[in-house]
């Protein structure tokens, strides 16, 4: 996932954001099991992936999203 500027996940609509986070949390399970299995040379990335996935909960919390049941729905 390409980096993602603060400014730009403030200015998602709300779908974009369900959609990001969506990505965000995958992307984090699978840098994490690369990481398990040996497989992830750069550790840094799981790094940069908390941060990605914090930002886009931090917008989220801000508009009183439920996020977990709006990837739950679809």
């Amino acid at each position: 996932m390409a980096k993602v500027a603060t400014k730009d996940i403030a200015e998602m609509k709300d779908d974009q954001l369900i959609h990001y986070i969506k990505d965000s949390r995958e992307e984090l399970f699978n840098l994490r099991f690369r990481h398990a299995t040996g497989e992830l040379e750069n550790t840094s990335s799981i790094k940069g992936a908390k941060k990605a996935l914090a930002r886009g909960l931090t917008v989220a919390s801000q508009r009183n999203l439920d996020v977990n049941s709006e990837i739950q729905r679809g």
